[in-house]
């Protein structure tokens, strides 16, 4: 079995480890699980949070935008 990851994975994992404090409520998630949403340029990662369903958004652009 490969141990591969893809770099779209290794940043998922980050994310997951971080334990996100939600910015309205302050919760502190231990269970956090961001989605993640392609567009082909763009990688939009979103946390909810469980408590206030606040909502994170972490986006990474790839390549070049005009």
């Amino acid at each position: 079995m490969s141990s591969y990851q893809s770099p779209f994975e290794r940043l998922r994992a980050k994310f997951d480890e971080s334990n996100p404090n939600c910015p309205s409520c302050g919760y502190v998630d231990t269970e956090c699980g961001w989605r993640v949403a392609t567009t082909g340029s763009r990688v939009t990662y979103q946390f909810v949070c469980p408590t206030c369903d606040a909502v994170e958004t972490r986006e990474l652009r790839l390549g070049r935008e005009p």
